[in-house]
């Protein structure tokens, strides 16, 4: 084989390409051949972290359901109110602004003392009396005549008083100002300064330079929590003096103090006291706190405050997390499963149980429960009801079938008759069978729809047994009734009368058909204690002991053959419906006799029915 006829490696179109314009393609070395490796391991680690993922999203949204994030926030907004209302209306602020109010009153008296020792009088031609000032009474001050005044040219001495008020004021961090007798600023602190001192100036901001949005809201938090009802601080000239109320105070031998806010929401307090020697007003001594002297002190209790609202909002949330998993998890797992029975994915579905806890949660699972048993019995009941239906209708069409196929073949008039009949007793079976169908089918609904309304037995009874003498029900049997007790009993049941006249009458029209010609049939009507009990006796074969609970089911017959089509097998059952929607029992019992010396025997069937009394 030559090289020409070897198998050419696949070649890229890059390599082709340089290979078409004369160029040789680069070799690569075997060793950085296997890149593929490489990228299978990123791509298996980008799998379980896409897992983790998909679950930690899982566990946000089952965590953090609806419910959850109601509960969390409604429990935050809670504590968010409280939190806020203790910062805006905190007893430490107004505490510390009247403490601070107080100790400056007693450092302005300290250094206003000072300054009028070490202040001088200078008078031209005019000395004052030492004899009038001692005869000053308390309370009085000196007051200066303009003659007097006139003649003296400086009251306080800046030179003598600067070096002592920039001992005394320097320590405690605040601004002091003196003003003489007319308002007019003598001494400012903010312009005293000493050797090495350094020179600072506040400028004004810059041009067109707004606050950023940070700064907005911080300041209008500030003046939001700070503002009140207090005045707005603003920084007067030299020469109103007298604009400060303080210092008009001050300069009426009086002290007082102001607490206002600047337009940044910082609090300013400031404190004027006359500045008197020989109780002789030279000016006033107006000491103020620094900007954020104070809104310092506040803000750092605030952050204590907001740091205690942090760690109070985290145990809040986890247990409102937990809450909320007591609560909705729960719920999510009854909506599921309420969801599952709407689906009917399996043939019976159950609610989860949690009826052993002693809150709404276990009510709601025990009634969820009890509701879908409730369901699916009565779909089970629909449904071999409608399997009973399709049976019952389908013997007499099956055998009206037969007889319309035979009629054609009959060849007498004996045989065709004979058909005849067999048809028309399969349609009245037919009839009776809907007529039933009908009235149990629709039996729920109406007794739902009404409401129960008292229903006299005594009469009903009456009026019952009297229709039944009259028509004896298509055979010669009597009806007896006999109510047992007091006259003044009362025989009143809480129901509808129809519904209950139709058990009455199914009872009555059951025992007389089951009853021989001259028979009687005998209803005993008593009170037992809370119920009312109706009794039906006859004198008939009575009912098999394997049948007493089966007579109540629907298209149940026990009758001779002589009697088979005459009866849809519904009407005890229909009874049996009513009094349990009554809130009463029914039950069949057999009536026995026993001659002396020979064993019991069976003398008739009883029915006793049994309806809570009002």
């Amino acid at each position: 084989m030559t090289l020409l006829d070897r198998p050419q490696p696949d070649r890229t179109t890059d390599e082709r390409r340089d290979s078409a314009d004369g160029v040789a393609p680069p070799l690569v070395p075997d060793a950085e051949a296997p890149a593929a490796p490489e990228v299978e391991r990123g791509r298996g680690w980008r799998r379980p972290l896409a897992l983790l993922s998909r679950a930690g999203q899982y566990v946000f949204a089952m965590t953090f359901s609806s419910l959850t994030r109601r509960i969390v926030f409604l429990n935050l907004a809670g504590l968010i109110a409280l939190v806020v209302s203790i910062l805006y209306l905190s007893q430490f602020r107004a505490g510390l602004i009247d403490a601070r109010a107080q100790s400056l009153l007693v450092q302005a008296e300290i250094i206003a003392g000072a300054i009028a020792a070490s202040a001088t009088v200078e008078t031209n031609t005019l000395t004052i009396d030492p004899d009038r000032l001692l005869d000053l009474k308390p309370g009085e001050s000196f007051g200066l005549s303009d003659e007097l005044a006139a003649g003296l040219e400086f009251p306080i001495n800046p030179e003598r008083v600067a070096p002592v008020l920039r001992r005394l004021i320097s320590p405690t961090k605040t601004r002091a100002r003196i003003y003489d007798r007319d308002g007019v600023l003598t001494l400012d602190s903010r312009s005293l300064y000493g050797r090495g001192d350094v020179l600072r100036f506040d400028l004004p901001p810059p041009s067109g330079k707004k606050p950023g949005v940070t700064e907005r809201i911080a300041i209008g938090v500030r003046n939001w929590l700070n503002r009140g009802d207090l005045p707005l601080y603003r920084e007067l000239g030299p020469e109103n003096g007298n604009g400060y109320g303080e210092v008009s105070q001050a300069l009426a031998g009086a002290k007082g103090s102001m607490v206002r806010v600047t337009d940044r929401g910082e609090v300013i307090v400031s404190v004027a006291v006359p500045v008197q020697r020989f109780r002789a007003v030279h000016g006033a001594l107006m000491l103020s706190t620094q900007g954020g002297d104070i809104d310092d002190m506040v803000t750092a209790e605030r952050v204590k405050i907001l740091k205690v609202f942090g760690i109070a909002s985290v145990v809040m949330i986890v247990l409102s997390i937990l809450l909320a998993s007591t609560i909705a998890g729960p719920v999510r797992r009854l909506a599921d499963g309420a969801e599952r029975v709407r689906r009917r994915i399996r043939t019976r579905v159950e609610i989860p149980d949690f009826s052993g806890r002693r809150d709404e949660i276990g009510h709601l699972s025990s009634s969820l429960r009890g509701m879908t048993d409730a369901l699916y019995n009565r779909i089970e009941a629909i449904e071999r009801f409608a399997a009973d239906v399709a049976h019952e209708l389908k013997n007499p069409l099956t055998s009206m079938r037969s007889a319309v196929e035979t009629l054609p073949l009959a060849r007498t008039e004996e045989s065709r008759a004979r058909l005849l009949a067999v048809i028309e007793h399969d349609v009245r079976r037919l009839d009776r069978l809907i007529t039933d169908i009908s009235d149990a089918s629709r039996l729920d609904a109406e007794l739902q729809r009404q409401d129960a309304t008292p229903v006299d037995m005594r009469r009903l009874l009456n009026t019952l047994t009297a229709v039944a003498n009259e028509t004896k029900m298509g055979s010669d049997v009597a009806v007896l009734l006999r109510f047992e007790g007091n006259g003044a009993d009362s025989f009143s049941v809480p129901g509808h009368d129809s519904r209950l006249g139709q058990v009455v009458s199914n009872l009555l029209s059951n025992a007389q058909s089951f009853s021989e010609k001259g028979n009687t049939v005998r209803v005993i009507c008593r009170r037992v204690k809370s119920e009312i009990e109706v009794v039906v006796d006859d004198d008939g074969p009575g009912i098999q002991p394997d049948a007493l609970e089966k007579i109540f089911e629907r298209f149940y017959t026990d009758r001779p053959q002589s009697g088979f089509g005459q009866n849809s097998g519904l009407g005890l059952s229909i009874s049996k419906q009513i009094v349990d929607a009554h809130g009463g029992r029914i039950w069949a019992e057999n009536r026995m006799a026993a001659k002396p010396g020979a064993e019991p025997r069976i003398v008739g069937a009883r029915f006793i029915v049994r309806l809570p009394a009002i």
